[in-house]
């Protein structure tokens, strides 16, 4: 997996290229913990280049969400592959999170 940071807008771009799984959710959880402790409130995740998403890497939207919350801010996925969202839809997370199709939808960014 490789993580992409970008600001747009107000928001902080979190791109994801590969695989988020067991064996590397941790780098994308401290990412995103580091990202909060520097006082970011806006964070979307950019799953275009994501292919699969295990479960541990769901808890750590999970973790993000409810952090970003704490603070009201934001969080967003945008740009899920099919099959990602497939794996989203059948956890139940569709309902949770904000989806959207493109980075350019995101209200924001």
């Amino acid at each position: 997996m490789e993580l992409k940071e970008s600001k747009k807008g107000i928001s902080l771009v979190v791109e994801i290229i590969g695989r988020l799984d067991t064996s590397n959710y941790g780098e994308l959880e401290n990412n995103l913990l580091s990202a909060l402790e520097k006082g970011e409130k806006n964070i979307v995740i950019d799953c275009a280049g994501l292919n699969y998403v295990s479960s541990s890497g769901l808890r750590v939207f999970l973790m993000a969400l409810k952090k970003i919350k704490a603070v009201e801010g934001h969080f967003a996925l945008c740009s899920l592959q099919d099959n990602v969202r497939e794996i989203f839809e059948i956890a139940g997370f569709t309902t949770i999170f904000r989806i959207y199709n493109t980075l350019d939808e995101v209200p924001g960014s």
